[in-house]
């Protein structure tokens, strides 16, 4: 293992949380040390839950380790089902709890509880956060569906959405938007689960006519066993954008046996027209970095590439899982696939791939704060402030109204900071100026101002920076030429590329040979 600052996943007992504090009615007891007491943090902190996650903690110490902590265990159990009363419940252990082997499952077997026990086998040293909770979601669908009978009639227009779990990257908005939009569309949604479903809600599941998986990353293996065990079909189709949206409710329309409508919900969708008004199309051709779980980013890459005419110039996940679709996808965007989960190796790619805006997930954020690039946060892991009080979805129209602005305004406000660099000596726009329209009544400056000298040029006082003594009084002027907002990183390249060179002076020739350079 690599000891890492940052992490991009936790260990696969905390996906088992994020499913059992997504769940009605279900409780977790973890074999687990003092220390690795953590969901709290997790889930009231970071996520602003209302209640205590349904997670009990066995919470040995060393002196315990002298006796017997199978017995800890076993009173764990049964003080939670006395205390909780869940209508199931699910064992496991921590990753240094899983190093004494007291195998949770075979010890609540021995319980003779009323209630389904679910044992789970999480490796901790093999499989990481996500992988546990599309296990925990498995094993749960497993526990309470199996053995059910199908009914022999069932309304083709019902379905079920699976996936969406706490911690996750604004789900609860996205089950809200994705449940009314097939609602408007004449389908009815009978569960969805793991986010707000019970136990009973489960069993439930095979008396629907078709599955619908939003985030596969959860719920694939999940939906894959519905199908073999029911016959079941399920659609993975992921409406995030315009353009995935329309596919999605044709799709669903088409499963549940409803006619096709011909341009579905176009009021709804603003991103379209957004990206093609003045302000975005002078962000055309940026480009952008991209970088998060499997799901939003490559929902994210086809979004800047087919529906803002951004550049992708980087693509990856730190989902080995999903490593083949992130592939297939960084191939058709031209770029390498980079799939890790070291913040350093992403960082270093971020560098070099020079872009002017990183849509990742927290780390990334953090990254490019540093790099001082625009970015946008697309993907768990996040923080607090990824979970707003008000509506935020990402699937649906209106998600992809919300992901324009996110993406968006990051670039429009660096237009703004250079604007405000390039004006901040002007007479009119200068800290100590008074206001416009009391300029002739404000008292005269020009006592506390250096005069110019006869014959100079406004153009002339400007103070250049020492790197531009390196530069021909031509280069120069033919660098003015370049819009304001990315004039500083073609300065920036020109210097870099003459350094290499041992170009000196720079010339108007070595700045366009450098723009050539970087364009390859």
């Amino acid at each position: 293992m690599q000891l890492s600052m940052w992490t991009y996943e936790g260990p696969p007992h905390v996906g088992a949380m994020r499913v059992a504090a997504s769940m009605k009615d279900v409780h977790y007891v973890l074999h687990a040390p003092q220390g690795d007491t953590y969901a709290d943090l997790l889930f009231t902190m970071i996520e602003r839950r209302d209640s205590r996650p349904p997670v009990t903690y066995t919470t040995f110490q060393a002196r315990d380790l002298g006796a017997s902590t199978a017995d800890i265990f076993k009173t764990a159990c049964h003080d939670a089902v006395d205390r909780f009363k869940p209508r199931a419940l699910l064992v496991g252990a921590s990753c240094t709890a899983e190093l004494l082997q007291d195998d949770p499952g075979g010890l609540a077997k021995t319980l003779d509880l009323d209630i389904p026990v679910v044992p789970l086998e999480l490796p901790s040293y093999q499989k990481k956060e996500t992988w546990g909770a599309a296990e925990t979601f498995y094993q749960l669908v497993r526990a309470c569906a199996s053995n059910r009978q199908r009914p022999e009639t069932i309304p083709a227009n019902t379905c079920n959405i699976l996936g969406p779990t706490s911690l996750g990257f604004r789900n609860r908005d996205d089950v809200r938007e994705i449940k009314a939009l097939l609602e408007e569309n004449g389908l009815n949604v009978r569960v969805v689960a793991p986010l707000g479903a019970n136990p009973e809600d489960l069993a439930r599941l095979p008396e629907a006519a078709f599955n619908i998986v939003l985030y596969p990353e959860i719920a694939d293996t999940a939906a894959r066993w519905l199908k073999k065990a029911y016959g079941m079909p399920y659609m993975s189709t992921v409406p995030i954008g315009v353009s995935e949206t329309r596919r999605f409710i044709t799709e669903a329309r088409a499963l549940a046996g409803l006619e096709p409508v011909p341009s579905p919900s176009e009021n709804k969708d603003r991103l379209t027209w957004y990206s093609r008004s003045i302000d975005s199309t002078y962000l055309t051709g940026k480009r952008v970095f991209i970088f998060g779980d499997a799901t939003h980013a490559i929902a994210a890459a086809r979004i800047a590439a087919n529906e803002l005419g951004f550049e992708v110039c980087g693509l990856g996940t730190y989902m080995r899982e999903f490593a083949r679709d992130v592939r297939a996808a960084a191939k058709e965007y031209g770029v390498e696939p980079l799939i890790t989960d070291d913040h350093l190796v992403v960082e270093d790619a971020i560098i070099e791939a020079r872009p002017e805006l990183v849509l990742g997930t927290q780390m990334e954020r953090h990254i490019a704060k540093r790099l001082r690039v625009p970015c946008a946060v697309i993907s768990s892991p996040v923080h607090v402030q990824d979970f707003p009080a008000r509506y935020s979805p990402q699937m649906g129209f209106e998600g992809a109204n919300v992901i324009f602005d996110s993406w968006v305004h990051p670039l429009m406000m660096g237009l703004e900071e250079h604007l405000l660099s390039m004006f901040r000596d002007d007479f009119e726009f200068n800290d100590g100026a008074t206001a416009s329209h009391l300029h002739a009544h404000s008292p005269a400056a020009a006592s506390n101002q250096q005069t110019a000298p006869a014959g100079t040029s406004a153009e002339e006082q400007i103070t250049l920076p020492a790197s531009a003594t390196l530069w021909t009084d031509e280069a120069e002027k033919e660098l003015k030429k370049v819009p304001f907002f990315v004039r500083g990183k073609a300065r920036r390249n020109t210097e870099s590329f003459a350094a290499d060179n041992g170009i000196h002076p720079i010339t108007v020739e070595t700045l366009y040979d450098a723009k050539a350079h970087f364009a390859r």
